[in-house]
């Protein structure tokens, strides 16, 4: 008796002590979600951080496939999961955004819940979450990669494969890396030289980029796509400068940062436009 009011109590305890399961938000208050754990829960996000899709310059043919895989998501079709990859700031996670405002545009209710690589352990119940919804969700990771040891890849295959539940119909995933494979070419190597079976040690986590239906690859910019993209934001947002005057200048800028990328236009524009008095949001 005195056994049976003990395990009563220890089980009250772990009652009160286990989260209480998380009741869905209202879907229709945001079309974009962020996730946080500890605890659970999805932030709605009234504005979101990002440019036009015209805007992007060099990455048409990603772009245009991108597109084309999220409207056939949106419109309740099969779809790929998508891996972008490449170039530090050529632009994978606007390209991301910039694709699901066009989709928007097109009036598809799509939402975007964006999740950060280190809650990837808790994307089973948000996958649990977002199953239940009669919305469909565009899930986004960016910069996504694994480093030594790191047991996180395991949790992204709920989210590729789903499991023996499958990933939900009404979630598709768009991740962004720097790498191919998703994790550093020394790692693979060592790996590949320091195991029993060299083909089978790094199989399980190279597997992971393998998973992904599109891959959409990214390269650094040519100095003409550079200076368009520049010559792009300005027209956009009404700063007036002449075109030899934005190459000199342009050109200086990418030189004193050692890198030509679309984050570097974008960084020399948010220069120019505040020096010429210009706002922008």
């Amino acid at each position: 008796m005195r056994k049976s009011k003990s395990l009563k109590r220890i089980a009250q305890a772990l009652e009160r002590m286990a989260p209480a399961p998380l009741d869905a938000p209202d879907f229709d208050q945001a079309d974009a979600f962020v996730w946080h754990v500890a605890p659970d829960r999805l932030q709605p996000v009234p504005r979101v951080n990002r440019v036009d899709l015209s805007l992007l310059i060099g990455v048409d043919r990603s772009r245009d496939t991108l597109l084309a895989n999220t409207l056939q998501f949106a419109r309740g079709l099969s779809a790929n999961n998508a891996l972008l990859w490449g170039a530090r700031g050529m632009g994978k996670s606007s390209l991301v955004k910039a694709v699901h405002a066009s989709v928007l545009a097109d009036g598809l209710p799509l939402k975007i819940v964006e999740l950060q690589r280190e809650d990837l352990p808790s994307v089973g119940r948000l996958l649990a979450l977002l199953r239940g919804s009669e919305h469909r969700f565009l899930l986004f990771c960016d910069d996504l990669s694994f480093s030594h040891d790191d047991q996180h890849y395991k949790s992204l295959k709920a989210v590729l494969d789903g499991g023996i539940e499958g990933r939900p119909d009404n979630v598709v995933f768009y991740a962004t890396s720097n790498r191919r494979h998703l994790m550093p070419r020394d790692m693979i190597e060592n790996e590949r030289s320091s195991g029993i079976n060299p083909s089978e040690a790094v199989e399980e986590k190279v597997s992971l980029s393998d998973r992904f239906g599109l891959w959409l690859g990214f390269h650094p910019c040519s100095q003409d796509e550079y200076l368009a993209m520049i010559r792009g934001y300005c027209d956009a947002y009404g700063v007036e400068i002449d075109d030899e005057t934005l190459r000199a200048e342009a050109i200086e800028w990418q030189a004193t940062r050692g890198a030509r990328s679309g984050r570097v236009a974008w960084q020399y524009f948010t220069d120019l436009a505040g020096r010429r008095g210009v706002a922008y949001s």
